[in-house]
Protein backbone atom coordinates (compact mmCIF):
# COMPACT_ATOMS: atom_id res chain seq x y z
CA UNK A 1 0.00 0.00 0.00
CA UNK A 2 0.94 3.60 -0.86
CA UNK A 3 1.31 4.20 3.26
CA UNK A 4 3.41 2.20 4.42
CA UNK A 5 5.86 3.41 3.10
CA UNK A 6 5.75 7.09 3.03
CA UNK A 7 6.88 9.28 5.52
CA UNK A 8 4.14 9.84 8.66
CA UNK A 9 3.56 13.60 8.39
CA UNK A 10 2.80 15.98 11.37
CA UNK A 11 -0.86 16.59 10.93
CA UNK A 12 -3.24 19.67 12.05
CA UNK A 13 -6.69 21.22 10.92
CA UNK A 14 -9.35 22.93 11.01
CA UNK A 15 -12.68 23.97 13.23
CA UNK A 16 -16.02 23.66 10.87
CA UNK A 17 -16.94 26.18 13.80
CA UNK A 18 -14.30 28.39 14.77
CA UNK A 19 -11.97 28.06 11.89
CA UNK A 20 -9.26 27.65 14.25
CA UNK A 21 -6.34 24.96 13.25
CA UNK A 22 -5.33 22.93 16.31
CA UNK A 23 -3.02 19.76 15.81
CA UNK A 24 -4.81 16.51 15.43
CA UNK A 25 -4.19 15.19 18.69
CA UNK A 26 -5.67 18.42 20.15
CA UNK A 27 -8.86 18.68 17.95
CA UNK A 28 -10.68 16.48 19.85
CA UNK A 29 -10.90 18.04 22.88
CA UNK A 30 -11.18 21.54 21.21
CA UNK A 31 -14.54 20.22 19.67
CA UNK A 32 -15.87 19.33 23.26
CA UNK A 33 -15.37 23.07 24.10
CA UNK A 34 -15.51 25.06 21.25
CA UNK A 35 -17.36 27.69 22.31
CA UNK A 36 -18.84 28.82 18.18
CA UNK A 37 -20.27 25.38 18.11
CA UNK A 38 -23.86 25.56 17.63
CA UNK A 39 -26.33 24.03 18.83
CA UNK A 40 -29.90 24.27 18.29
CA UNK A 41 -31.94 25.52 21.22
CA UNK A 42 -34.24 23.78 22.13
CA UNK A 43 -37.81 26.13 21.12
CA UNK A 44 -40.95 26.06 23.56
CA UNK A 45 -43.61 24.55 22.46
CA UNK A 46 -46.55 27.28 23.15
CA UNK A 47 -48.55 24.10 22.64
CA UNK A 48 -47.12 24.46 18.57
CA UNK A 49 -44.75 21.31 17.86
CA UNK A 50 -41.61 22.25 17.64
CA UNK A 51 -39.54 22.15 14.52
CA UNK A 52 -36.95 20.27 15.59
CA UNK A 53 -36.33 17.14 17.74
CA UNK A 54 -33.52 16.21 19.83
CA UNK A 55 -31.84 13.31 18.21
CA UNK A 56 -28.78 10.96 18.98
CA UNK A 57 -25.58 12.10 17.51
CA UNK A 58 -22.37 9.65 16.86
CA UNK A 59 -18.95 12.23 17.25
CA UNK A 60 -16.53 10.28 14.92
CA UNK A 61 -13.10 10.29 14.08
CA UNK A 62 -12.49 8.81 10.82
CA UNK A 63 -8.90 8.52 8.86
CA UNK A 64 -6.55 6.85 6.70
CA UNK A 65 -5.31 3.33 8.23
CA UNK A 66 -2.18 3.58 6.45
CA UNK A 67 -2.18 7.27 6.12
CA UNK A 68 -3.38 8.97 9.33
CA UNK A 69 -2.35 12.52 8.61
CA UNK A 70 -5.28 12.25 6.76
CA UNK A 71 -8.88 12.63 9.03
CA UNK A 72 -12.04 13.80 9.39
CA UNK A 73 -14.62 14.42 12.63
CA UNK A 74 -17.86 13.70 11.67
CA UNK A 75 -21.55 14.52 13.70
CA UNK A 76 -23.50 11.18 12.71
CA UNK A 77 -27.19 10.84 13.32
CA UNK A 78 -28.18 7.86 14.63
CA UNK A 79 -31.17 7.25 12.52
CA UNK A 80 -29.27 7.60 9.38
CA UNK A 81 -27.78 4.45 7.65
CA UNK A 82 -24.97 2.94 7.25
CA UNK A 83 -25.33 3.42 3.36
CA UNK A 84 -25.54 7.00 3.92
CA UNK A 85 -22.26 7.14 5.85
CA UNK A 86 -21.10 4.94 2.83
CA UNK A 87 -22.15 7.64 0.93
CA UNK A 88 -20.49 10.59 2.68
CA UNK A 89 -17.38 8.94 2.73
CA UNK A 90 -17.53 7.92 -1.19
CA UNK A 91 -18.46 11.72 -2.18
CA UNK A 92 -16.29 13.72 0.22
CA UNK A 93 -13.23 10.89 0.05
CA UNK A 94 -12.69 8.00 -2.36
CA UNK A 95 -15.19 7.22 -5.03
CA UNK A 96 -13.59 6.95 -8.54
CA UNK A 97 -14.95 4.68 -10.37
CA UNK A 98 -17.55 3.20 -8.42
CA UNK A 99 -16.13 0.13 -6.84
CA UNK A 100 -17.22 -2.12 -4.09
CA UNK A 101 -17.32 -0.99 -0.22
CA UNK A 102 -17.87 -2.62 3.17
CA UNK A 103 -17.56 -1.61 6.99
CA UNK A 104 -16.80 -3.90 9.16
CA UNK A 105 -18.32 -3.88 12.85
CA UNK A 106 -17.74 -5.38 16.11
CA UNK A 107 -16.31 -8.83 13.52
CA UNK A 108 -19.11 -8.25 11.45
CA UNK A 109 -19.18 -7.28 7.71
CA UNK A 110 -21.58 -5.02 6.19
CA UNK A 111 -21.58 -4.54 2.33
CA UNK A 112 -23.58 -2.31 0.12
CA UNK A 113 -25.21 -4.94 -1.72
CA UNK A 114 -25.46 -8.57 -0.08
CA UNK A 115 -27.86 -9.83 -2.85
CA UNK A 116 -25.28 -11.29 -5.14
CA UNK A 117 -22.80 -13.97 -5.09
CA UNK A 118 -19.78 -12.84 -2.72
CA UNK A 119 -16.89 -15.95 -2.91
CA UNK A 120 -15.10 -14.22 0.00
CA UNK A 121 -17.89 -15.32 2.22
CA UNK A 122 -18.11 -18.27 1.37
CA UNK A 123 -15.66 -19.41 3.58
CA UNK A 124 -17.13 -17.51 6.42
CA UNK A 125 -19.58 -15.62 7.48
CA UNK A 126 -22.26 -14.26 5.30
CA UNK A 127 -22.26 -9.96 5.64
CA UNK A 128 -24.97 -8.39 6.30
CA UNK A 129 -26.63 -5.26 4.22
CA UNK A 130 -25.62 -1.55 4.89
CA UNK A 131 -29.09 -0.55 4.89
CA UNK A 132 -29.26 -0.89 8.73
CA UNK A 133 -28.92 2.68 11.07
CA UNK A 134 -26.17 3.80 12.62
CA UNK A 135 -27.52 3.57 16.01
CA UNK A 136 -28.29 0.17 16.20
CA UNK A 137 -24.93 -0.66 15.48
CA UNK A 138 -22.50 2.15 17.01
CA UNK A 139 -21.60 3.13 20.44
CA UNK A 140 -19.43 5.52 22.19
CA UNK A 141 -15.51 4.07 22.38
CA UNK A 142 -16.16 1.55 19.64
CA UNK A 143 -13.48 1.21 16.88
CA UNK A 144 -14.72 -0.09 13.26
CA UNK A 145 -13.64 -0.14 9.82
CA UNK A 146 -14.03 0.59 6.36
CA UNK A 147 -12.96 -0.69 2.62
CA UNK A 148 -13.38 0.62 -0.68
CA UNK A 149 -12.02 -0.59 -4.00
CA UNK A 150 -11.47 -4.34 -2.68
CA UNK A 151 -8.98 -4.36 -5.85
CA UNK A 152 -6.71 -1.21 -4.76
CA UNK A 153 -8.09 -0.70 -1.49
CA UNK A 154 -8.05 2.21 0.79
CA UNK A 155 -8.80 1.45 4.71
CA UNK A 156 -10.23 3.83 6.89
CA UNK A 157 -10.46 3.48 10.32
CA UNK A 158 -12.83 5.21 12.50
CA UNK A 159 -14.10 5.64 16.03
CA UNK A 160 -17.08 6.45 18.35
CA UNK A 161 -15.86 9.70 20.18
CA UNK A 162 -18.93 10.03 21.79
CA UNK A 163 -22.69 10.21 21.76
CA UNK A 164 -25.09 12.84 22.57
CA UNK A 165 -28.66 14.44 21.79
CA UNK A 166 -28.79 17.34 19.90
CA UNK A 167 -31.50 19.52 18.26
CA UNK A 168 -31.30 19.23 15.06
CA UNK A 169 -33.48 19.83 11.96
CA UNK A 170 -32.31 16.97 9.74
CA UNK A 171 -30.37 13.76 9.79
CA UNK A 172 -27.21 14.52 7.61
CA UNK A 173 -23.65 14.33 8.38
CA UNK A 174 -21.79 16.91 9.04
CA UNK A 175 -18.26 17.57 9.14
CA UNK A 176 -17.07 18.82 12.30
CA UNK A 177 -13.69 19.14 11.57
CA UNK A 178 -10.60 17.90 8.84
CA UNK A 179 -6.75 17.41 8.14
CA UNK A 180 -5.48 20.33 6.30
CA UNK A 181 -3.64 19.30 2.90
CA UNK A 182 -0.35 17.74 4.58
CA UNK A 183 2.94 19.35 2.79
CA UNK A 184 4.53 17.17 0.51
CA UNK A 185 7.28 18.83 -1.84
CA UNK A 186 8.19 17.89 -4.83
CA UNK A 187 11.01 15.07 -4.59
CA UNK A 188 13.09 16.49 -7.55
CA UNK A 189 13.17 20.38 -6.52
CA UNK A 190 11.57 20.69 -3.36
CA UNK A 191 8.92 22.91 -4.40
CA UNK A 192 5.04 21.84 -3.34
CA UNK A 193 4.19 18.55 -5.18
CA UNK A 194 1.10 18.62 -7.28
CA UNK A 195 1.17 15.40 -9.14
CA UNK A 196 1.80 11.69 -8.02
CA UNK A 197 2.53 8.66 -10.04
CA UNK A 198 0.16 6.12 -9.49
CA UNK A 199 2.81 3.23 -9.91
CA UNK A 200 5.66 4.93 -8.26
CA UNK A 201 3.67 5.64 -5.09
CA UNK A 202 3.69 2.28 -3.74
CA UNK A 203 7.15 3.18 -3.77
CA UNK A 204 6.97 5.28 -1.48
CA UNK A 205 7.89 7.98 -4.50
CA UNK A 206 7.01 10.06 -7.16
CA UNK A 207 5.54 12.86 -5.93
CA UNK A 208 6.13 15.94 -8.10
CA UNK A 209 4.99 19.76 -9.09
CA UNK A 210 4.05 20.43 -12.51
CA UNK A 211 7.45 20.98 -14.28
CA UNK A 212 9.07 18.19 -13.21
CA UNK A 213 6.07 15.81 -13.85
CA UNK A 214 6.91 16.52 -17.30
CA UNK A 215 10.19 14.91 -17.60
CA UNK A 216 8.80 11.64 -15.02
CA UNK A 217 10.18 8.54 -16.91
CA UNK A 218 6.61 6.63 -16.06
CA UNK A 219 4.57 8.92 -18.64
CA UNK A 220 1.76 11.48 -17.75
CA UNK A 221 -0.90 8.75 -18.09
CA UNK A 222 0.60 7.34 -14.65
CA UNK A 223 -0.09 10.96 -12.59
CA UNK A 224 -1.99 11.91 -10.64
CA UNK A 225 -3.36 15.12 -8.97
CA UNK A 226 -2.56 15.48 -5.38
CA UNK A 227 -5.75 15.71 -3.46
CA UNK A 228 -6.44 15.98 0.34
CA UNK A 229 -7.41 12.31 0.64
CA UNK A 230 -6.20 8.84 1.77
CA UNK A 231 -6.62 7.86 -1.38
CA UNK A 232 -4.05 9.92 -3.20
CA UNK A 233 -2.49 8.59 -5.90
CA UNK A 234 -4.60 5.01 -6.35
CA UNK A 235 -6.62 3.65 -8.86
CA UNK A 236 -8.08 6.82 -11.13
CA UNK A 237 -9.02 9.11 -7.89
CA UNK A 238 -8.74 12.52 -8.58
CA UNK A 239 -11.19 14.20 -6.21
CA UNK A 240 -13.55 15.63 -7.94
Amino acid sequence: MNGEKMERRKSSGKCSFCGGTFSKSAMTNHLKSCKQREIVPKEPSHGRKSKHKDKRIFHLVVEGSDLPEYWMHLGVPADAKLTDLDDFLRENWVECCGHLSSFTINNIRYDRDTGGVDDMWLFGRKPRSMNIRTGSVLSAGLKFDYEYDFGTPTYLSLRVVSEHEENIKDKSIDILAMNDPPQITCEMCGEPATQVCGQCIYEGCGWLCDKCAEEHECGEDMLLPVVNSPRVGMCGYTGE
